[in-house]
């Protein structure tokens, strides 16, 4: 089970360390647990005013606070973590320290960066930029929710609404006569 103090700890210890530290494979799980047990006891107190009742509600604002703090720092270091391994690689050592979402948030964000350096590359060169892969237009009847390519919900969208879609869902809207593709100049 975990404590305030051991949401703090993490916190303090992420914050004054240069290095991403390993947290425990279950912290978010535990942290979750601990808040959710906070809350229903808070909610079950008779006297809000009464000394315990205060103590508690400030103890979990303050375990709220700290593990607020403890993901934005992590964030922060995964950015940094990004940053470096699109320019040389990266430390297998801080990889290792990831939870399962971090380590998806850096790849993602890692992958970014290097689309970003090839096309400035590609703008250096004076070589054209990849064709668009959205396209502007407006609905011309209401389109029902329907399901994309990379399998999320669209929609729905109502007739006159305007949205920037895929150029694979586009072309087959524009077939079924239900979008125009709106040009810009």
């Amino acid at each position: 089970m975990i404590t305030f103090s051991d949401i703090y700890e993490a916190m303090r210890k992420e914050k004054y360390s240069e290095q991403l530290q390993l947290l425990p494979k279950k912290f978010l799980v535990d942290a979750s647990e601990y808040f959710r047990e906070k809350k229903e006891f808070l909610s079950k107190e008779t006297d809000l005013f009464s000394d315990m009742a205060i103590k508690n509600k400030k103890k979990l604002e303050n375990a709220l606070s700290s593990f607020r703090d403890l993901l934005r720092i992590r964030k922060k270091k995964i950015l940094n973590l990004a940053f470096v391994a699109s320019e040389v690689g990266i430390s297998k050592k801080d990889f290792e320290n990831l939870l399962a979402f971090e380590k998806e948030l850096f790849e993602e964000v890692v992958k970014i960066l290097e689309r970003a350096e090839k096309n400035r590359g590609a703008d250096m060169s004076g070589a054209q930029k990849d064709e668009r892969k959205h396209g502007l237009v407006r609905f011309l009847e209401d389109v029902p929710e329907f399901l994309g390519f990379d399998g999320n919900d669209v929609g729905p969208f109502e007739k006159g609404e305007i949205a920037n879609l895929e150029n694979e869902i586009v072309e087959i809207l524009e077939k079924d006569k239900r979008v125009e593709v709106i040009e810009d100049d």
